[in-house]
């Protein structure tokens, strides 16, 4: 279960599905325990501090401070870690119309934190990358 490698493949077979729920980004300082309740989709450890991506609701509910209002686009296809590319041309697409994004690549998908309000063109963007790949 290595995933897909092959760029052509992996650009013209993707399955971009946006979800529904807003996510932010959180912090947490060394040393202080995660909030009960909050189940972040990601988590990071920094020397600065520990990184969550939580629900905007949850995040509240914990009283923490977020930034980055975002939507989360899983690209439906299993890549692999090691795959060369993909992530450099979906993120070249979103920067050639002025969006920000923050991917995070897990073992079977990679995923994308894009604007909150701009996430039904991030959408678009990624569906037209995989029909002009398809070509």
């Amino acid at each position: 279960m290595a995933g897909e490698t092959d760029l052509k493949t992996l650009l013209a077979s993707m399955t971009p599905e946006l979800l529904a729920s807003i996510y932010v980004f959180a912090t947490l300082a060394p040393g202080i325990a995660q909030p009960e309740g909050v189940k972040p989709v990601m988590l990071f450890r920094e020397r600065e501090g520990t990184t969550l991506i939580v629900t905007e609701e949850e995040a509240n509910a914990a009283g923490l401070t977020a930034s980055f209002r975002c939507r989360m686009l899983t690209l439906n296809i299993h890549s692999s870690l090691e795959a060369v590319g993909f992530l450099a041309a979906i993120t070249t697409r979103l920067a050639a119309a002025d969006m920000g994004v923050n991917p995070v690549s897990a073992f079977y998908h990679d995923h994308l934190f894009v604007p909150a309000d701009r996430a039904e063109e991030a959408l678009e963007l990624l569906r037209q990358l995989a029909r002009d790949s398809a070509s």
